[in-house]
């Protein structure tokens, strides 16, 4: 794997300060906010210095029960055959739920939410990376995840779940220790424990972020300071392994860039602090060197015997004890598996996805205090993202704008994109004859028309009268 070094979240709001910073190596850029013929001068600037740019997808939703969409798999190839990275990643998440699979209306999460750690999942999860793989022109790392809730029912430790998906398929592993920290705080998993049971060999490399703490809820917020605890995790891990890369996410609510700047020094440092442990580690391994060999996860190394070079593919299968590859009837039985399983868990998506957006009653099993944290989360980060993607949208409300919105998302889950989302909620206040100041309402209908046409047709009923009135008249 490319040894990548410091970096650190490329974004427009801090675009400057990335430039003038002189111990950055790499960035890493939100692929869905990035034109591939058109990319940032700042972007151009930093890559004719050297510095590696690394497309980072939010949008493929891998961990959805629906194979990964072509559209959005072109796009990401295409970003990463413009920025000539090495590497192109993505999450182990799903962002969207229903339709044809499920016979449902199409919900879209606007985030990204937990896959449920299962064979179902997993099974459905690696045929998705190898999907993925196979359409992008450099490899693919996935990144664990932040979760507000668990799954009940799960059959795997995070740990367990990274390593069998890292196993199967040959995916590369994007560890986000803060979202390590976040689901220490929220399901109370161990984060060594986790670090233990990870196949580190295949690390691409480490994302470091900071969050807060509201009632007990650990909220991965990349708009505050690392905490320590987040960068103890980062030494773990680098007591483990040398990290290829470790880059410093932040979304929001910029500091100063001298404030960045001394937050990578502290990772650096931290990393450090890992690979000083690591040596008394390495001692104390060697003088206990024989006894019970282990892997780095804990496990005894596998028996299995590799196949003979030569040997072919249908022979190697059947030693592993796997049918033979290109067997009819055992296409068949695996595709109609897939099928059953890619059902079973799109339902269950379905379920959760419609709870948190659309009000309907909580699964079984669920935490209806997280369910309720999680539905404000999302809520919450649709309203933020759409005031980033129309700006005008809070000038025009002023301090009605976020609860405008919050009333308009309980009735309204999004099945599109945000700029849709934009669009629809302008849509939703000017059929009901809002805001009432007049300045306002006509500014807010000025900026739809601008973008869509015709003004949206109202449903207040003295309005609907007068268009029937108006057709009775229209046809004498």
């Amino acid at each position: 794997m490319q040894r990548l070094g410091t970096g650190i979240g490329w974004r427009p709001e801090i675009a400057d300060a990335v430039e003038r910073m002189p111990d950055v190596d790499w960035v890493e850029v939100v692929s869905e906010n990035l034109c591939p013929d058109h990319p940032p001068e700042s972007l151009k600037r930093l890559r004719a210095r050297g510095v590696t740019v690394v497309p980072h997808g939010v949008s493929l939703g891998l961990g959805g029960a629906e194979r990964p969409d072509e559209g959005r798999l072109t796009a990401l190839a295409e970003r990463a055959l413009a920025l000539g990275s090495p590497l192109v990643t993505e999450h182990i998440a799903f962002v969207r739920a229903g339709g044809a699979l499920t016979a449902s209306p199409r919900l879209e999460a606007g985030h990204l939410l937990p896959v449920p750690r299962t064979r179902d999942a997993l099974d459905v999860l690696c045929e998705n990376i190898r999907v993925a793989q196979d359409a992008l022109p450099v490899p693919l790392a996935v990144e664990n995840i932040a979760a507000l809730l668990s799954w009940p029912g799960e059959e795997l430790t995070e740990g367990q779940f990274l390593y069998e998906l890292a196993d199967r398929t040959g995916v590369r592993l994007l560890i986000d220790v803060a979202n390590l920290h976040t689901n220490h705080v929220n399901q109370g998993e161990d984060p060594a424990r986790a670090l233990a049971e990870l196949p580190l060999e295949a690390l691409a490399y480490v994302h470091v972020a900071g969050g807060f703490e509201r009632d007990g809820v650990w909220h991965d917020s990349h708009a505050h300071p690392v905490p320590e605890p987040v960068l103890g995790i980062l030494s773990d891990l680098a007591s483990r392994v040398t990290p290829p890369g470790v880059l410093l996410e932040r979304d929001e609510n910029f500091p100063e860039p001298g404030e960045l700047e001394r937050e990578l020094a502290a990772i650096g440092k931290a990393v450090e602090l890992g690979r000083t442990a690591a040596v008394g580690r390495t001692a104390a391994v060697g003088r206990t060197a024989g006894i019970g060999r282990t892997t780095a996860g804990g496990r005894p190394p596998r028996a299995t015997a590799a196949p003979e070079a030569d040997e072919p593919e249908s022979a190697a299968a059947r030693k592993a004890g796997e049918p033979a590859a290109g067997e009819p009837e055992v296409i068949a039985a695996e595709s109609a598996v897939a099928a059953a399983t890619r059902q079973r868990l799109g339902l269950a998506q379905t379920a959760l996805l419609s709870a948190l957006v659309a009000g309907t009653p909580a699964p079984e099993g669920f935490d209806r205090v997280r369910l309720a944290v999680q539905a404000r989360a999302l809520a919450s980060k649709r309203a933020d993202v759409v005031a980033k993607i129309a700006p005008e949208l809070p000038v025009i409300l002023g301090a009605g704008y976020r609860p405008a919105f919050l009333a308009y998302a309980q009735a309204h889950p999004m099945s599109g994109g945000y700029r849709l989302d934009a669009m629809e909620f302008a849509a939703s206040l000017l059929s009901a004859g809002e805001p009432d100041d007049r300045e306002a309402r006509r500014a807010l209908r000025a900026w739809w028309l601008e973008r869509s046409g015709p003004a949206p047709r109202s449903h207040r009923p003295a309005v609907r009268a007068a268009r029937a009135a108006r057709r009775v008249l229209l046809r004498r």
